[in-house]
């Protein structure tokens, strides 16, 4: 059985994956949009962290959070915007409705899968990896032709900073996120 255990580590960049429960292509709809950015900004007043690059998809997102130097704990901070966005969205997908006698048991929403990916980030080339995986991943899954149509992403703020140019090689597919 692969060694489920966590790394703590103060002051570290990390890279996550979050999957909404059975994949439900739900992310990306407008009310769930809204009160995941809003549960992130109220997470953030009480636990800092920097959103370095993100992407939402229909069922699931990637980002890459560097926490503050005194504080390794990630896993409050998706505990908490997890429990925000499903409280927030109970009544309006019919949550109860969905969850598994399993769910209910473990006091579980039905809204996300029950744990994350995490992978610290090791080294700039590491760093570099997984930022243009993120980017591209809605290539990858057929979504989109190319980056800057996709709307939920920084990708935009990075190309308009001059980051992404016309030229450069983007796309590392050994990246093993989802």
């Amino acid at each position: 059985m692969k060694d489920l255990s966590r790394l703590y580590v103060n002051g570290v960049t990390h890279f996550f994956t979050v999957v909404t429960d059975q994949r439900r292509p739900i992310l990306c709809d407008a009310p769930l949009r809204s009160n995941l950015r809003n549960a992130l900004q109220r997470v953030r007043m009480n636990y800092p962290f920097e959103i370095v690059a993100w992407v939402l998809l229909p069922d699931h997102l990637h980002t890459i959070w560097s926490l503050p130097k005194n504080d390794p704990d990630y896993s409050t901070r998706w505990r908490l915007v997890k429990g925000i966005v499903s409280h927030q969205m109970k009544s309006r997908l019919d949550l109860d409705r969905c969850r598994s006698q399993s769910q209910i048991r473990k006091g579980e929403s039905g809204l996300w899968q029950h744990r994350f990916l995490e992978h610290t980030i090791r080294d700039e080339n590491d760093f570099s990896r997984h930022f243009d995986y993120i980017h591209f991943n809605p290539i990858k899954h057929g979504l989109d032709e190319n980056p800057d149509e996709w709307k939920w992403s920084t990708y935009h703020r990075y190309l308009k900073h001059g980051y992404y140019g016309e030229h450069r090689q983007l796309f590392d597919s050994n990246v093993d996120a989802e």
